[in-house]
Parts: structure tokens; C-alpha cells; sequence
């Protein structure tokens, strides 16, 4: 069914009802309506990698995660997967007249606001620090989300729109001044995308002001920009009680009347919490009228019409045997060695299972179930923690010792007990293992969101980037036995690991890696799958190189505007293979790998892509596609990603350093050659200038293709340089 269709359909129901009814149809938990056959509806559920508060469903890693596999098909097949199983739930649910919350099809993912700041309880939630990233992982998942059958398959919401990153604890109150250039350059691109190219069906309104507007009544955003620029057809619906912020927080209304008015009049047709209570209150009093209630309940029900609740559809028949079924685990377990960026590896790893006799896992996340989900998380049929899985994974003969070796932040494990009283135990276990598996970390109670309405725990913010003193001082314990130290860091976000990078033999990255993750992670300790994921995020040496939490400036943030020389890079990630490009083909020409970019090898792009003697292409391609030979030149074989970066060389409103402008992943077998095509959109050989204006005439551009960004860090980590050429794009390109 299209848009127009279903708009019709939605505005000869809508008519048919009262006033009163429209009204009640923009609460999140929306009444039945027996006279006309309208069941009741609950608007809000979560699906951030997995059907989530609903019971039992395939638990994906965190979105932080599935971020750092910069894989669009994986994402893809994630919502889709999704999707499916929220059917399967809502078909056996409401056939038991069961219209609960978390029950619908309408579901409040993907989170795609920009992980700037590493102290952001929530950033674990989003796609990473990236704007292009975030857009692309992001409509990936609407895509596979949605689906492309003649009735949606179920509704994704991209949120929290917008310039929305914490702090936590002032959300309810604060604003967030931004500049027009920061706004269009990183904090809306990747809403643009979702909303233009994916077709996104709802957006979700922030609990923060933007510029002095709340964004869940904000005109220059959900009028000027998402309808007006962008053409959004979908629905908006507030955060939870964020209306109510206007006038208890916010302060810009003094009631509720006020803020239901200036919320519906600014284009919020669902209200996830009570205020629209007072809409009725509103129209007699003259702040809205009949036709603004009428039109916001059409949009509501074109989006059930799009999603067949009224129709048969060729969804009605998927079945509740699709929950967690066999092919859905299969591929979160692939989503899962997906994530995993190898920081450092000094060659112990991997584990030789024929060598080693006995191995010690030790620390607080070691067999912690909360530490393997995140948060918005489903139920998991089963947990399979890392001591599990390394337990179920070395052959028989083979000692796994056990200390939780400390609390996850507490002083003491037994409240009766001394200080430490775990530290022994764990000293004891690394004097009788020939390796140590040290998992560190944190899990949604220390990271996640302000406590609020829906909430499981009060988490918010970090502090500072170190782990809890008690888990700092386990390390240490443990690294002084001189046994060979793998530390797996069990966290949502960029911590301050430069001790484990100076001290412990390997170190990895594992987020919070899914319900079963402990099993994959033990397949990547021993050597059966290669790890290839790489960090979607800056981490930092200490919050000292970082501005204030509460400065939405971009300058001296993220890999695209830190100045200084962070611990491991964006895009950074080591593999058990050997991996290299070898050379980087466009327009006829081939650059090699070692060669350097010079003025004689600028290349004028618009020639490249269709210019006529030079003249203007009145309709230029929408991409410019190079080829990529990447080689692995050992026997290992593994994942990589090919990541494309570009760099304004002449405008002055430039951002300082390049920004990721491709990438893609690819799998190599041991001494396998490939080439790929890799495409560069046309919008990166643009400069947002301080107007927010995208600059067309931007003269130079330095084009690098590696297997990370062109800077110092990566190639001193990695050993490895990117290929770089000029390019001249001028006007002609755009």
C-alpha cells in the first residue's frame, strides 16, 4: 500500500470520529474505539538490537557494536531480523487481546544521535562518533527494518531529534546552543538520510531544548527543517514526558495546556506521556484547533495502514516460531565476532588450545550476564558469558580457572568482608594459569540512561574515562604475577586503557557483545575466527584533552576536529591476518601502495564523471566509484574494512581533519587478492560553510584509501599507510 492510499484510508476513518476520539488517538497508548473496530494500540517499543522488554527475542550486541562492524549488510539483515520477530510477537499477542506496550510494531529504533563526548551514558546506544557512519549504518537499519513488501513490515523512528548527547542529568532542562554550521555538518546529516533516503517512518522529538526551542516543540526543527527541507511524511513522537518538560523544566509555557498546544501545533502527533490530557482543554481554549488534532491523528493512521493493521497482509501468517529461532542466532553470533576490535596483540594471541593446559579468567564481568546486553535489551533463552564460553570451548584436560577477582565498582564482594576480599583468589588463580583472561568493564547500571519513566536503572554518565578504582587495582594485582595478560574491555563506550596498552600482552575491545556472546569471543581468542572489527569511536588518554561535557561545539572533538594524539584512533582495529591495500584505481589511473599524493596527480573529478570538454554536467552521478585491490598477505584468514577518508584542502570553513567518506567490509582468505568497487558520494568533495550552506566550489581535495584514517596514530599502531591522491573537484563535481 502507498503513502496516498493509506492517507486516504487514515482521513475517512479519522473523519468518522469525535473530537474527543481524534484526541485520544495521539496518546502512545491509544484506546480502542469498538464502534468503528479500532483495537487499542501501544505506540512505544524498543528494538535496538533485538526486540527488547517484550520477553524472549535474539539478543544483537549493542548498537555501539554492531557500529563497530562497519557492515551495512549485517545492520540490514539485523532490522530485518527484528522485525520479523516483531511480528511473530505482535500476531500471537493481539491474537490474545493482548495491545500491551512493548507489544506493537511501532518501534522507537534506531538511536542515531552523534556520539561526541565519551561521557555520555547513552552513546552505547547510537552508531558511534561519526556522522556518515551513523546515516549509513542507520538507514541500513531502517531498510531491513521496514522492509520493501506491499505493506511495511514494521515502523522505525530515528531519534533523539536532535542535538541530543547528554549530559543526562540536565536533559530535562538544558540547551543545547549549537552553530548552524556544527547543526547541518554533524548533528543532522544522519537524520536527513534516514528521513530522505530510508523513508524513516516516525521521528522521535529530544528531551533538551536546541538554540533556546524544546525539541519535541521546536519550529525551526520539526517544521523549517524535518517537513519544510526534508520532506518528512511520517509521524513525530515525543520522548517520554518530554512535553511535560515545557513548562515544569524548560520553562518556555506555564501549563500543561500551554505545552500540549505548542507541542501539536509544532507538528508532535504522539505524546509518550500524559500532557495531551489537556489537548481538549487546549481546543476550547483556542490554542489549537479541530483541524490541527484531525490532521495529526491522520498521520497516525496512515502509519497503521501502512503496517496492514487493518488489512490482511502477508505478515499475518509469520509465526511465533521465528523468535530466537536457529537462523537468527546464526546470525547474531556472526554480528557478534563482527564487533570485536583487537587492540593490541603482542602475538599471544591466539590461544593455542594444544599448548595451553590451564587458563584463568578472572574479574567482575567475567560471567556477569548484564555485562554480554547493554541496555534496551529482550530476554535471552540463554546466556552464554565469556568464562562460559571459554569452559565449553578448550578440549577436555584443559583447567579454566575462575576469580571474580572484585565487585564491578563496590569496595567488597561479601559485605562482611575486608576490602578487596576477592583479590587473593584472583592473584591465585593467575599464579596457576599459563594465560589470564582479565574482563574488565562496566554494564547499564554504571552507563545508560537518567533514571526516568520505563527506566530499569538510574545509570547516567561517567565521570571521567577510568574504570572503577576496585577493577584498576585487580589489574594491577593480577599483571604483577607476569603470567601473559589478555584484558577484554566489557564497555559501551571509549575508556582510558593506556595502563593495559602499556602493560597487558593483548587487549580487546568486546562492547557489550549479545546475550551468547561469550561463546564467539572465546572462538576469537583461540584462533577459529579472525577479529575485525574496528573502533566507531575516538578513545581518548583522559577527559582532560576533552572541552566541557556540556559545550556542543565540534571543536576539539571526534576524530574530524581533535587536535591531539588520542589512544586509539576511529576506524582503528587490529585482525590476526595481514592485510594491506595494494593500490587504488580511478579514472584510468592506478596509485600504488608507498606513493605518495603530488600536484601532478590531481585528478579533476568532474572529467572523471561525465564532464563534456570541460563544460558543466547538468546531471552529474550521484557517486564517483574507485577500485580498491586489497591483499592479505598471510595465511590467516580474516575480515577487514577498506575506509575511505577525504580532506578539503583550500576552504577555509574545512573541517581540520579528513572524514570518512567510504568504506567497505570485505573477507579474505589467507593469500587471497580482491578487488572492490568502493563508491564516494558526492556530497564529501562538499564544505558546510558557517551558514550551514553546503559549499560546491572547494578546490582541492587530498582522496586516502586504507584500512584506517591517514594519520600518525594508525600508522603507527598498525605499521600500515593509506594510498592518497589529489582530486580537483572545483564546481564540476556538484
Amino acid at each position: 500500500m502507498d503513502r496516498k492510499e493509506a492517507r486516504e484510508k487514515a482521513e475517512e476513518l479519522v473523519g468518522k470520529m469525535t473530537l474527543e476520539e481524534q484526541a485520544g488517538q495521539l496518546r502512545y497508548d491509544a484506546p480502542a474505539i469498538k464502534r468503528l473496530g479500532i483495537p487499542a494500540y501501544n505506540w512505544w517499543n524498543e528494538g535496538l538490537h533485538g526486540v527488547a522488554r517484550a520477553g524472549t527475542a535474539t539478543s544483537f550486541p549493542q548498537a555501539i557494536g554492531m557500529a563497530a562492524a562497519f557492515d551495512l549488510e549485517l545492520v540490514e539483515e539485523m532490522g530485518h531480523v527484528i522485525a520479523v520477530e516483531g511480528r511473530g510477537k505482535y500476531n500471537a499477542a493481539s491474537a490474545q487481546g493482548d495491545r500491551d506496550i512493548y507489544k506493537g510494531l511501532t518501534f522507537w529504533s534506531p538511536n542515531v544521535n552523534i556520539f561526541r563526548d565519551p561521557r555520555w551514558g547513552r552513546g552505547h546506544e547510537t552508531y558511534g562518533e561519526d556522522p556518515y557512519l551513523t546515516g549509513e549504518l542507520g538507514t541500513a537499519y531502517v531498510k531491513g527494518m521496514q522492509g520493501n513488501g506491499e505493506y511495511m513490515l514494521a515502523a522505525a523512528c530515528a531519534k533523539h531529534f536532535a542535538v541530543h548527547s547528554g549530559p543526562e542529568a540536565e536533559r530535562h532542562h538544558f540547551d543545547a546552543r549549537v552553530s548552524r554550521k556544527d547543526l547541518y555538518e554533524t548533528y543532522l546529516p544522519a537524520f536527513e538520510k534516514l528521513v530522505k533516503e530510508a523513508e524513516v517512518e516516525a521521528v522521535m522529538g529530544a528531551y533538551n531544548r536546541t538554540n533556546g526551542e524544546p525539541c519535541c516543540g521546536s519550529k525551526t526543527l520539526m517544521q523549517d527543517i524535518l517537513r519544510g527541507e526534508w520532506g518528512f511524511q511520517g509521524h513525530y513522537v515525543s520522548d517520554c514526558w518530554a512535553i511535560r518538560d515545557f513548562h515544569e523544566n524548560h520553562m518556555v509555557t506555564d501549563t500543561a495546556v500551554e505545552s500540549a498546544a505548542l507541542a501539536l501545533k509544532s507538528g508532535c502527533d504522539v505524546n509518550c506521556g500524559n500532557t495531551y490530557l489537556y489537548l481538549l482543554k487546549a481546543c476550547q481554549d483556542g490554542l489549537v484547533t479541530e483541524e490541527e488534532i484531525r490532521k495529526a491523528a491522520v498521520r497516525l493512521f496512515t502509519t497503521r495502514f501502512l503496517l496492514g493493521l487493518f488489512d490482511e497482509t502477508e505478515y499475518d501468517k509469520i509465526s511465533f516460531d521465528k523468535v530466537e529461532c536457529a537462523e537468527h542466532l546464526q546470525l547474531a553470533a556472526r554480528a557478534t565476532a563482527e564487533t570485536l576490535v583487537l587492540l593490541k596483540n603482542n602475538g599471544v594471541l591466539p590461544l593455542d588450545r594444544k599448548v595451553i593446559r590451564a587458563v584463568g579468567v578472572i574479574g567482575p564481568n567475567a560471567d556477569s550476564r548484564a555485562a554480554l546486553v547493554g541496555n534496551y535489551h529482550g530476554t535471552s533463552s540463554r546466556y552464554i558469558t565469556v568464562l562460559e564460553g571459554i569452559q565449553d570451548y578448550v578440549p577436555e584436560g584443559t583447567r579454566v580457572y575462575y576469580s571474580e577477582g572484585c565487585h564491578l565498582f563496590r569496595d567488597k564482594v561479601e559485605s562482611l568482608a575486608w576490602r578487596q576480599d576477592r583479590i587473593s583468589e584472583a592473584v591465585s588463580v593467575a599464579r596457576h594459569s599459563d594465560v589470564v583472561i582479565l574482563c574488565l568493564g562496566l554494564d547499564e547500571t554504571l552507563e545508560g540512561e537518567e533514571g526516568d519513566t520505563g527506566n530499569s536503572y538510574a545509570s547516567g554518565d561517567k565521570l571521567d574515562l577510568q574504570l572503577p578504582q576496585v577493577q584498576r587495582e585487580l589489574a594491577e594485582a593480577v599483571i604483577r604475577e607476569g603470567k601473559p595478560v589478555v584484558v577484554l574491555n566489557m564497555t559501551g563506550s571509549a575508556m582510558d586503557l593506556r595502563y593495559f596498552q602499556e602493560h597487558a600482552d593483548a587487549v580487546m575491545q568486546v562492547w557489550y557483545p549479545g546475550a551468547r556472546g561469550g561463546k564467539t569471543i572465546a572462538q576469537v581468542l583461540f584462533g577459529e575466527i579472525s577479529p575485525s572489527g574496528k573502533l566507531p569511536v575516538t578513545f581518548y588518554n583522559s577527559v582532560e584533552e576533552l572541552p566541557e561535557f556540556d559545550d556542543y561545539s565540534m571543536k576539539g572533538r571526534t576524530y574530524r576536529y581533535f587536535q591531539g594524539t588520542p589512544l586509539y584512533p576511529f576506524g582503528y582495529g587490529l585482525t590476526y591476518g595481514d592485510v594491506a591495500v595494494e593500490s587504488v584505481e580511478y579514472g584510468g589511473c592506478v596509485w600504488k601502495a608507498g606513493a605518495a599524493a603530488g600536484e601532478s596527480e590531481i585528478m579533476e573529478i568532474g572529467d572523471v564523471i561525465g564532464q563534456d570538454n570541460g563544460t558543466m554536467d547538468t546531471n552529474p552521478p550521484e557517486e564517483v566509484e574507485i577500485r580498491v585491490t586489497v591483499f592479505n598477505r598471510s595465511h590467516v584468514a580474516t575480515g577487514e574494512v577498506v575506509q575511505v577518508y577525504v580532506k578539503c584542502l583550500d576552504h577555509e570553513d574545512a573541517a581540520p581533519n579528513a572524514a570518512l567518506s567510504a568504506f567497505r567490509r570485505v573477507f579474505l582468505s589467507g593469500g587471497e587478492r580482491k578487488t572492490v568497487a568502493v563508491n564516494i558520494g558526492r556530497e564529501h568533495f562538499m564544505v558546510i560553510d558557517k551558514q550551514g550552506r553546503k559549499n560546491k566550489g572547494c578546490g582541492r581535495f587530498l582522496v586516502s584509501v586504507g584500512l584506517g584514517q591517514p594519520e600518525a596514530r594508525t600508522r603507527e599502531l598498525t605499521g600500515k599507510e593509506s594510498i592518497g591522491f589529489l582530486a580537483a573537484a572545483g564546481g564540476k563535481l556538484i
